[in-house]
């Protein structure tokens, strides 16, 4: 499957499904912690990572293959999100909050990858 129409469909499935369960996701998360912190971004960034890292740990890197085009073009790319996490922290910053802006910059980059290797260890059955 290279850059054809079927392609772009694939993607488009993938992105809708993921930005409705970033939106789910966040809101369960602002309802459980509040919103003090951005948790529901963490989390969403978090466990993109996890599931990202798992699919190149148990496929590989498939690139243009349907599954991977759905998968992480689509549904992680419409889950996962910089430019939340770029707002929220500046936001923050903007209400006096450095510390909080900070913590979430330092988190959500030690924590993604974090969830990214592990991911790929799981994905390939490493222990």
């Amino acid at each position: 499957m290279g850059h054809g129409i079927t392609s772009f469909l694939v993607i488009a499935l993938g992105g809708a499904l993921g930005g409705m369960g970033r939106f789910a996701m966040t809101n369960l998360m602002a309802r459980l912690l509040g919103n003090a912190f951005p948790w529901g971004t963490l989390i969403v960034n978090a466990s993109g990572a996890l599931l990202a890292g798992w699919l190149l740990g148990y496929y590989g890197m498939l690139n243009t293959q349907p599954l991977w085009l759905f998968a992480i073009a689509g549904l992680l790319g419409g889950y996962t999100t910089v430019s939340s996490f770029s707002l929220q922290t500046l936001a923050l910053w903007q209400q006096s909050q450095a510390q909080r802006a900070a913590l979430n910059i330092a988190t959500t980059l030690v924590l993604g990858l974090a969830m990214a290797i592990l991911g790929w260890l799981l994905g390939t059955g490493a222990q």
